[in-house]
């Protein structure tokens, strides 16, 4: 199983979002129908999402113009008003606002080995279940011979990436007190400004810095030399660096001292401990040269042991269901990812898609 690819070959925003809504039509339509069922079970009426997808496209449109118009462009190809592809866009906002609880259960592991070695890499991305289709691997080339590769959620701008600068972003949501349902700029926008300006960990933290949110999340960004998991929250945004080996992991809690006063997610899931302690004990695994085995190394399920190869229970609410639906690798010196659709259970070496 592989999930789908589209390559634009408009460079303008709007005539970019165009083309892609215009391919993606079926599955941006139907994300944002699973978006809507999410928002419902987790309390959220049609009006009420309405309003939060028109002000995160006007915050949008305040701190990224051509990213605004990028997500009209979208809009006109889907058949969908730009409001409805920026609520696609703004769900870990309106999941926020909600106070929605359990959405989800991420893990990251980045090691720099040195000596000019890349980076070792790995996260898996765990999202609920009946989601399972969204996902798609979208190239762009947001100025002349600037490539960007993301992982993402079709409608949505970015979310874990590499561009042909060198640097490459994974991604986790955090909670923290200061969330609010007073809509900021969409984490998924800030990942898409990284991908498109950044060559640097400095140059992708001054991007998070910039924007004013609404939601916390972490985007771990890579270099071939350097890391930081740049936590970003209403109460502001702090860069984690490596220990001093080279050791880089996060889960879904706040590392920040400052930060960690105000944790919410690991109140409600306190697993995210568990799966951080996890793969610490799993550093030599995780640092491993080849993708597959970095990937066994995060292999643990629940309840007996760390939960982070999810897997959902149907006996619970759609809003109360995750899944590991794809465990992937930068690999900064291609510029490129290796992809795999579901958790380490099911990696094998034949089963990555190099993208």
């Amino acid at each position: 199983m592989t999930f789908p690819v589209f390559i634009s070959t408009q460079t303008e925003p709007r005539a970019r979002g165009k083309e892609l809504g215009t391919h993606q039509r079926k599955q941006i339509t139907a994300n944002l129908a699973g978006y809507s069922d999410l928002f419902a079970a987790a309390g959220a009426g049609p009006a009420q999402v309405r309003m939060w997808g028109e002000r995160a496209l006007d915050r949008a449109a305040d701190w990224a113009p051509a990213l605004a118009d990028e997500i009209a462009g979208i809009a006109a190809g889907a058949g969908l008003e730009p409001w409805q592809v920026a609520v696609v866009n703004a769900r870990t906002e309106i999941l926020a606002a909600i106070d929605a609880t359990g959405e989800g259960e991420c893990s990251t592991s980045v090691v720099l080995p040195g000596a000019g070695r890349p980076p070792r890499t790995v996260q898996t991305w765990d999202w609920h279940d009946h989601l399972r289709d969204a996902p798609m691997l979208w190239e762009l080339e947001p100025r002349p011979g600037h490539v960007v590769r993301t992982f993402t959620e079709a409608g949505a701008l970015a979310k874990i990436g590499v561009n042909s600068a060198g640097l490459g972003i994974h991604f986790n949501i955090l909670r923290h007190d200061s969330d609010s349902a007073d809509l900021g700029v969409p984490v998924h926008l800030i990942a898409r400004r990284i991908l498109d300006e950044a060559a640097s960990v400095e140059e992708a933290v001054g991007v998070a810095r910039s924007a004013k949110v609404s939601a916390s999340t972490v985007i771990t960004a890579v270099t071939m030399r350097e890391a930081a998991a740049i936590e970003i929250s209403p109460a502001g945004v702090a860069a984690i660096p490596p220990d001093p080996g080279g050791v880089l992991l996060h889960c879904n809690h706040f590392l920040d001292a400052a930060l960690a006063v105000g944790e919410r997610h690991a109140t409600e899931r306190p697993f995210t401990y568990v799966r951080h302690q996890h793969l610490r004990d799993h550093v030599k695994g995780l640092s491993d040269e080849d993708l597959t085995a970095r990937a066994l190394a995060m292999l643990s399920h629940g309840p007996d042991d760390a939960p982070v190869c999810a897997h959902p229970d149907f006996t619970q609410p759609l809003n109360q269901r995750w899944e590991t639906l794809a465990t992937i690798g930068l690999d900064l010196p291609a510029g490129r990812m290796r992809v795999h659709q579901g958790g380490p259970c099911q990696v094998a070496e034949e089963t990555w898609q190099t993208f």
